[in-house]
């Protein structure tokens, strides 16, 4: 078996045949209100309370509004902080104000990639992180979108370098069907794409994996919600939109099964990994 890491997201381990494949870069691709940076933070999360250390790296929110994002769906952070298993890599505020100057892991030079690496290098070393999740990487080459392959791969040699999973968030504009970035979707390892269709004057929320190395995935749309838990998803159920209608059809019972079965497959590799880990 390919080892995984299990995102814990109802229903996205489902979908993908047990998990993210380990080391694995995913772009998580969508426009806005779609839930990209839920589904990134309850990824974090569900790791920290599993024992899982984890970084964020924040481009677009003041650090003290994603602990408070955080805190929106209960998920309570500040006590991994604390103890060194979580950190907030500031590549926002610059360094300026007075959180900045209380933080440990600050990029000053917004721009400097190089500087976030090292930044986030070290982070991922003195929490001994396995998960790390940027929102956004897009915001790293939305003026020079011709060093967005070039950015990612940058970035992905760190992070799987340093043994962890990792969830890049991208945006698109409402209309864009693509991933965000010319030649992105080519360095990454995974893209799933989150999606908000607006179908006879009301709006329908959706997941689709577009694609993963080295896995099985499932190649239809499925129904997702926003819930006071985060990101849920209806993984043995699909979306069938038509021109003027949409509906919500029970995928194949055989295929629900192997789903099923790859998830429990997983979680089994994985008590043997803690196992012989604590043994250790």
């Amino acid at each position: 078996m390919v080892p995984r890491v299990r995102t814990y997201i109802k229903g996205l381990d489902e979908i993908l045949y047990g998990g993210i494949p380990e080391r694995s870069i995913v772009l998580l691709s969508g426009g806005p209100g779609t839930g990209k940076s839920i589904a990134a933070k309850q990824f974090i999360y569900n790791g920290l309370i599993r024992g899982e250390s984890g970084v964020f790296v924040t481009l677009e929110e003041h650090p003290v509004s994603v602990i408070r994002s955080f805190k929106h769906f209960n998920w309570d952070i500040t006590k991994f902080e604390k103890d060194g298993k979580f950190a907030i890599v500031d590549a926002f505020t610059g360094g300026y104000g007075s959180t900045a100057q209380r933080e440990k892991y600050v990029v000053k030079q917004l721009d400097d990639v190089k500087e976030l690496s090292d930044v986030l290098r070290q982070a991922i070393k003195d929490t001994n992180a396995t998960r790390v999740a940027i929102d956004s990487v897009s915001t790293l080459y939305l003026t020079k979108p011709a060093m967005a392959r070039s950015i990612v791969m940058t970035l992905k040699r760190v992070i799987s370098g340093l043994g962890c999973t990792s969830i890049f968030v991208s945006q698109v504009s409402v209309a864009e069907r693509g991933f965000g970035g010319p030649g992105v979707e080519h360095a990454v390892d995974g893209i799933i794409r989150l999606d908000l269709d607006e179908i006879e004057g009301k709006l329908y929320r959706s997941i689709i994996v577009w694609k993963m190395r080295d896995t099985k995935i499932s190649m239809v749309r499925h129904p997702m919600e926003i819930t006071d838990e985060g990101i849920v998803i209806q993984w043995d159920k699909y979306l069938k939109i038509a021109p003027n209608s949409v509906s919500i059809q029970p995928l194949d019972k055989q295929e629900v099964e192997e789903m099923r079965k790859a998830v429990e497959e997983t979680e089994k590799e994985v008590e043997v990994t803690v196992k012989e880990e604590e043994e250790e």
